[in-house]
């Protein structure tokens, strides 16, 4: 694995994201989001456990009561690249969590849709959240890409991200959201503030595009 030259440090919060080799599509079903969001969740985790494959036998084990090596303060999952905001708690937290789940999945992936190889496109990138504003404008980003990108019309259809927790129409066990939300007097604010880029993400989606479709 490449050497990182930044440095992931405990209790720093990184925007964390990757796509799939050659831009192939990662997710192709509801089984494959589904698979994907289980191995977030379980992986946050310390250990003793149930194995990850045996999770159905042990519905009602308390991962609560094992301590995190990573917070994930929201994520979105697209056809062909994830974006998480994780918050690393332990030493190595982040590493750990994110090549714990490329690895599991990817070999779900592979047996499920008979190939072989590397599925994600090497080493995850992470970029430091430096300041409030930077925190809050990123996870706006992370949600909005499924308008940004044309997949949804409204953010309200789109299950596989942490917005509709956001906003207060799901509750999801995953993320930890209290952190940028406290940024705001309340659920609906937040929900304004994605809601007014929404036009401008569009425009700029299209932009990068025509951008990357002419250097390639």
């Amino acid at each position: 694995m490449p050497y990182r030259t930044t440095p992931l440090v405990n209790d720093q919060v990184y925007h964390i994201f990757n796509r799939g080799v050659a831009k192939m599509p990662i997710f192709t079903d509801k089984r494959d989001y589904t698979r994907f969001l289980e191995s977030i969740y379980y992986y946050q985790f310390q250990g003793p456990k149930p194995q990850f494959s045996q999770l159905n036998r042990f519905k009602d084990f308390k991962f609560e009561n094992n301590k995190k090596i990573v917070e994930v303060l929201c994520y979105c999952l697209m056809p062909n690249h994830y974006h998480f905001l994780v918050k690393q708690l332990q030493d190595n937290g982040i590493s750990e969590f994110i090549n714990k789940i490329s690895n599991s999945y990817t070999k779900f992936f592979n047996t499920k849709h008979s190939r072989v190889g590397p599925l994600l496109q090497g080493q995850f990138k992470a970029v430091r959240i430096e300041s409030d504003e930077q925190l809050v404008h990123v996870s706006r980003y992370i949600h909005l890409n499924p308008v940004a990108g044309f997949i949804a019309k409204d953010l309200k259809e789109y299950i596989w991200s942490s917005y509709l927790s956001y906003i207060g129409l799901y509750a999801n066990k995953i993320v930890s959201q209290e952190l940028v939300l406290s940024l705001f007097k309340e659920k609906q604010k937040y929900e304004q503030f994605v809601f007014d880029q929404v036009d401008y993400s569009q425009s700029l989606s299209l932009i990068k595009h025509v951008l990357i479709d002419e250097e390639d």
